[in-house]
């Protein structure tokens, strides 16, 4: 976190075109309609801006006003308080706690496997794609038994486990057509979201794109 002295009017995202932890991040603004800048962050060449709010001048960076975040999870669940409503965690302390642990887990597995997807060095990514397959199919039940991953809201967990499923085609992991009707229900009804559309840059539309025309 950093304090900054020259305060900013309007709330600001370091962002990556087609970074995954923004892109949670990003979700999470549309879904409580803030208004936001955004900086568009590249691998190379980083503002230096962003390494003095920053330290790892890591992407997203949130700053509002005198304040800089820079943790997804802190970013999130920061915003969630800031903006009340929709609410996106759980009302109970309990429900709340398991949402935690959920995207923790998720952070912990499955963040691992997608750095190596993501990675331009990674040339053979045949067993990084079927571990983290294996994952996903666990969920299966989960998909098939409340609209959202929680329930019947849509909540922080969701934000976190989206981007992930976005990029399926691109990582070219796919399920028997019996799982894959069970997860179309879960994609499609978050992809079709207003929130999950506004979120989307026009790299990670382009990606989807390419992934399904050479899936065809």
């Amino acid at each position: 976190m950093a304090i900054i002295t020259n305060k900013r009017s309007v709330m600001t995202l370091y962002s990556g075109a087609i970074d995954i932890l923004s892109h949670r991040v990003r979700i999470v603004l549309a879904e409580k309609g803030v208004s936001y800048e955004v900086i568009n962050v590249e691998s190379r060449g980083k503002p230096e801006d962003l390494l003095e709010l920053n330290p790892y001048g890591s992407v997203p960076t949130l700053v509002d006003r005198e304040l800089a975040l820079y943790e997804p999870n802190v970013i999130a669940e920061y915003l969630d308080e800031r903006f009340p409503h929709p609410p996106l965690m759980p009302v109970y302390p309990v429900a709340r706690a398991k949402a935690r642990l959920i995207i923790y887990r998720f952070d912990r597995e499955w963040g691992p496997l997608i750095r190596k997807l993501e990675s331009t060095k990674t040339n053979d990514t045949r067993a990084t794609t079927k571990e983290l397959a294996s994952y996903i199919l666990q969920l299966i039940p989960i998909f098939n038994s409340s609209p959202y991953f929680m329930g019947e809201e849509f909540t922080l967990v969701d934000c976190c486990i989206a981007p992930v499923l976005w990029r399926l085609p691109v990582w070219g992991i796919t399920f028997s057509p019996t799982e894959m009707k069970v997860l179309n229900k879960y994609t499609d009804r978050v992809f079709q979201r207003d929130s999950f559309q506004a979120s989307l840059t026009e790299a990670e539309q382009e990606l989807r794109k390419m992934a399904n025309v050479e899936s065809a």
